[in-house]
């Protein structure tokens, strides 16, 4: 019975697992408390938030694209 061809190996999925992974870091990075009307909050404007989970965010989104468009290797039989 011949192996089906997919669009993806198991290397691509673990490559998409991994992206998601860091975007879902950069994301939770970004959480923290709030400014209400009456309480300022100044770790709105912290480097953690403004700085360092925006770009972990963008690799994880970089790291996918390149997850998707990677080509699986060809066993010649």
């Amino acid at each position: 019975m011949k192996k089906e061809k997919f669009a993806f190996d198991k290397t691509n999925f673990i490559l998409l697992g991994i992206a998601m992974a860091l975007v879902i870091l950069g994301f939770a990075l970004m959480l923290g408390p709030s400014t209400t009307p009456t309480h300022f909050e100044p770790d709105i404007f912290s480097v953690r938030r403004i700085k360092v989970a925006p770009l972990i965010s963008l690799a994880g989104f970089v790291f996918m694209i390149y997850a998707v468009l990677r080509k699986p290797k060809t066993q010649n039989e």
